[in-house]
């Protein structure tokens, strides 16, 4: 169990019990809608229906305020009503604060329909030139606070996006949320876990490996601090939209603060905004798709997620995933989950990251098919804005 000491420090930061407990929701403050729950620290809208199939989605809150956006929207993909139908998920992982994952929010899928109408349907360019101008938009904004609010330069997000479309699958990435797919493996009565994205932290040789292709005059590209990797010895990533400070060096210097300035002007960005892209067809033994913040993957694997989602009721289930989650993370606290339930946000953050997950079912009769109903779905991860009750 936790250390006298320690327990002295978060005590006083202990609530009641409120957190999507299914066997302990006394006292709990609940707030419903049509797009979801919430229950303290917890959002979650457990079963919905999407163009291909169903969906289960959940957030919880780890830090003073929600650095995590995510949504589902399901119907037109085009602003044109003859443009392609289907299913987009996005999970954007902010850090440094919750503003730049709400912008990318708020633009990038609508960014998205403009150039698939552009392109007339759905292309990696037109997937490419969304992301571009969502990064472009927010850099702009920056550009526009800066004296108000310089430290607007130093916040992020990591842009996980999915689409599924006319029977193909589209996965773009950029920073280390990560996609797996669930495909029956029908001969030894399984379901394998299959990792779709690619990730860029600087913890994988590969990515350093190219951040050093990319900077051969820089020694100190990737520096290896207190044993982490981070470029620039600052943030372990080296793809994101926003991080202004490590992309432009107008927004390097003062009134910027200290630890964000590098010592030397550069020429040009550090981080690139450009999503590594995935493009195939869905076959009929793909069952699900785990889209989810890295808050969920540094405590269960791959197979471990696909194997609770095969195993579980779908009604729940992202909920289900993110308990998972956190029960393992007391565990390596030698800690109760129960207890690591009453701990509030922002102390919650030494223990677990905020987490998003959105599952896709996928089905095949619907995507064969390929027929709309004229139903649209539209929905943010807890409800489009940070958590303001505490657990």
């Amino acid at each position: 169990m936790l250390s006298s000491g320690f327990m002295k420090i978060v005590y006083p930061c202990w609530k009641p019990s409120v957190e999507g407990d299914d066997n302990n929701n006394n006292g709990s403050r609940k707030s419903r809608d049509e797009s979801g729950r919430s229950e303290g620290l917890l959002w979650y809208k457990d079963l919905g229906h999407h163009v291909n199939g169903e969906f289960s989605m959940a957030v919880v809150q780890a830090n003073n305020l929600l650095e995590d956006a995510s949504q589902l929207e399901s119907g037109p993909l085009s602003l044109y009503d003859s443009g392609p139908k289907g299913t987009f998920v996005g999970i954007y992982d902010g850090h440094g604060g919750p503003e730049t994952s709400r912008f990318v929010n708020d633009h990038l899928f609508n960014n998205l329909k403009r150039f698939t109408a552009e392109h007339q349907g759905m292309t990696v360019d037109a997937i490419n030139k969304a992301y571009a101008a969502t990064e472009e938009d927010f850099l702009c904004l920056v550009r526009e606070q800066w004296c108000n609010k310089p430290q607007l330069a130093s916040v992020g997000t990591c842009c996980l996006v999915g689409m599924i479309c006319n029977g193909t699958l589209y996965i773009a990435n950029a920073g280390d949320s990560r996609v797996v797919l669930g495909r029956s493996e029908r001969a030894l009565r399984e379901v394998r876990a299959i990792q779709v994205s690619e990730e860029h932290n600087a913890s994988i040789e590969s990515v350093r490996e190219e951040l050093r292709s990319m900077h051969p005059d820089d020694s100190q590209i990737v520096v290896l601090k207190h044993k982490v990797w981070r470029v620039k010895g600052i943030i372990q990533i080296s793809r994101s939209i926003g991080d202004a400070y490590l992309k432009r060096s107008e927004f390097n210097r003062e009134p910027l603060l200290a630890k964000f300035r590098l010592p030397e002007p550069f020429h040009k960005p550090i981080l690139s905004a450009k999503p590594a892209i995935y493009v195939e067809k869905i076959y009929p033994q793909d069952e699900f798709l785990i889209f989810a913040s890295d808050g969920l993957w540094e405590h269960l694997s791959n197979q471990e997620a696909v194997d609770l989602v095969h195993r579980s009721p779908r009604n729940g289930i992202a909920r289900r995933l993110i308990k998972t989650a956190l029960r393992e993370a007391a565990k390596k606290r030698e800690m109760r989950y129960s207890d690591l339930k009453k701990i509030d946000r922002g102390v919650r953050r030494h223990f677990h990251d905020d987490i998003t997950v959105i599952v896709l079912f996928i089905d095949h009769q619907l995507i064969s098919k390929n027929s709309w109903n004229g139903a649209t779905v539209s929905i943010r991860g807890a409800g489009g804005t940070p958590t303001d009750g505490n657990s």
